[in-house]
């Protein structure tokens, strides 16, 4: 008997769902309802209209209705939205938001792709025309037409999510005036507090005014106030505070939801009725480094789920093993990556951990576009397993990430990443890769080999005027150092080891690490029990300091940044 399956929107989740169904049964009957007039559009390239990387907005429009239609047979619909799931008689109610019409389809098997909606706070002037939600095709053209039509010169960005960063990107390229405003203590949750530094101080750089530990109380005539009682130009609004998801018809139909407020289904994207699918933004979903349900709104899981919930249709079996979050983006100059846990998310979860921060270059020094990589790896203690990691600069981060990727998702060890044998070219990586170094660090320090304090801690020591070695050279060290560092180099420490003293703990740091960690190493061996090798070292330091110092009026703890 011939299948007749719904598919409850038509963007990545559900395009995906009704092609793979095509695939599986060329008999089945496939209806794809979409509320907008678009069906399959690159969802995630929707800021790259503002700044014109993408020319036009059709070219956002990956496949229209006519082309699901003669490829695939699937009867995609747009400017339809399902209204109603009546589970008794398992049909939906749909209405044609061009004619009003409301009529029913009948189903076997009904798959929920709504995505999410954008959270819009409830505040004075959020209903003003100048104020935009970035969701859709439509949404985006809206947004560029206003800020043109209306000659505006300053936007006010809210929320540094991965939208909100995207967008403020996008419009300073247009060469707008763009503040973000973020209510948190940094932008991009998922990187930690430490690598967040390096992405704050891109954007001082190129120009975004960056508010943080502020939101969005009102918005004015030309102008935004902020709940500290800031006042803000700004004559467009762009709310990138975040999403929930869209459970609207879940709910009416006593779908489960789960703990996060998504809907609840099981490891082959069923919900609790057995009919019917959810898949995408709108579910919750299970984190295999947690071993806890969450919420994953990322493009890749969701073509995935797609996938496996077509496939549970026709008897074919899935492997669910859980997502552990990987994602990669660009803002202006640097390229950002990361996967897994991060420090904040593994102590939620309650897991022993530790972490290393390394910056080696992506490639062999002497070669062109040889660029620091700023990498952090996560891992377990004592096992050793690895939990996450963080990439931040101007090179190919994103490989190394996918390498760490694929490592979580066979459970490896630092061991199995210190032996991982990579690719090697002088022009496009090193012979040590970046991340088989951080292993070999992440190693020295799970096995007690010597001790270090992180980059986060050096202010504190600075304050309480620790004893601290600066183990570059002299015209290194003049250029700029700590305040209170003396300078013992690394050529010269073995004649001045009456300058350092036994009795007290001993920080040395170098410029990236390398030479403050052999002076640790060495001064262990000749009876100093009490040292430590600073992580990040100098310019780690300035990098994590400087867009606190330029923004406030906290006194400096070096006389000069250096971040060469």
């Amino acid at each position: 008997m011939k299948k007749k399956i719904l598919i409850v929107g038509g963007v990545a989740g559900g395009a995906s769902a009704a092609a793979r169904l095509r695939r599986l049964d060329e008999n089945a009957e496939i209806i794809m309802f979409e509320k907008g007039p678009h069906v399959s559009f690159s969802n995630c390239a929707l800021p790259y209209y503002l700044s014109g990387m993408v020319s036009t907005s059709d070219k956002l429009i990956l496949n229209k209705p006519e082309t699901f239609k003669k490829r695939f047979n699937i009867d995609a619909r747009v400017n339809q939205e399902v209204v109603k799931i009546n589970r008794d008689t398992k049909t939906v109610s749909v209405k044609n938001l061009i004619t009003g019409e409301t009529y029913e389809e009948t189903y076997d098997k009904l798959i929920l792709s709504p995505g999410a909606k954008p959270i819009v706070p409830k505040l004075e002037g959020i209903d003003n025309p100048n104020v935009f939600t970035i969701r859709n095709v439509v949404d985006i053209e809206n947004l560029r037409e206003y800020l043109t039509k209306n000659k505006v010169q300053d936007i006010a960005v809210i929320g540094g999510g991965f939208i909100g960063i995207e967008v403020a990107e996008n419009l300073k390229l247009a060469n707008y005036s763009v503040t973000l405003i973020e209510f948190a203590d940094q932008v991009l949750s998922p990187f930690d507090y430490d690598m967040a530094q390096i992405i704050h101080k891109e954007l001082y750089d190129q120009g975004v005014t960056l508010v943080l530990k502020d939101g969005l109380a009102k918005v004015g005539d030309g102008f935004v106030e902020t709940q500290s009682g800031k006042t803000i130009k700004a004559q467009a609004v762009v709310l990138a505070i975040g999403v929930r998801p869209d459970t609207t018809l879940a709910e009416d139909a006593g779908l489960e939801i789960g703990e996060f407020g998504g809907i609840k289904v099981d490891a082959n994207y069923q919900t609790s009725d057995p009919n019917i699918y959810a898949i995408g933004d709108a579910i919750e979903v299970y984190h295999r480094l947690t071993h806890s349900p969450t919420r994953l709104a990322l493009a890749g899981p969701a073509q995935k789920q797609a996938r496996a919930a077509a496939d549970h249709i026709y008897g074919i079996p899935n492997r669910n093993l859980g997502v552990i979050g990987s994602f990669s983006l660009k803002l202006f100059n640097l390229n950002l990556a990361a996967t897994g846990l991060n420090v904040k998310s593994a102590e939620k979860a309650g897991i022993s951990y530790d972490y290393v921060y390394i910056f080696p270059n992506d490639k062999v020094g002497i070669m062109p576009n040889s660029h620091p990589l700023h990498f952090k790896l996560i891992y377990e203690v004592p096992t050793g397993k690895i939990l996450g990691a963080q990439a931040l600069g101007k090179g190919n981060v994103d490989k190394r990430i996918d390498v760490i990727a694929a490592l979580i998702h066979m459970n490896a060890t630092l061991e199995d990443l210190k032996d991982l044998e990579l690719t090697y070219s002088p022009l496009l990586g090193t012979a040590k890769d970046v991340i088989n170094n951080a292993a070999l660090v992440a190693l020295n320090q799970l096995e007690g080999r010597y001790k270090e304090v992180k980059v986060t801690e050096v202010r504190k020591l600075v304050q309480e005027n620790a004893f601290i070695i600066d183990s570059r050279e002299r015209h290194e060290f003049n250029r700029g150092h700590l305040i209170n560092a003396i300078n013992i180099p690394l050529s010269e420490f073995r004649e001045r080891l009456d300058e350092i003293p036994k009795d007290r703990p001993v920080y040395i740091h170098c410029r990236s690490g390398q030479r403050s960690y052999n002076m640790v190493m060495a001064l262990k061996h000749l009876g100093f029990e009490n040292v430590y090798n600073i992580a990040g070292s100098f310019k780690g330091i300035c990098l994590y300091e400087y867009f606190n110092d330029v923004t406030t009026s906290r006194k400096k703890i070096v006389t000069e940044y250096n971040f060469t």
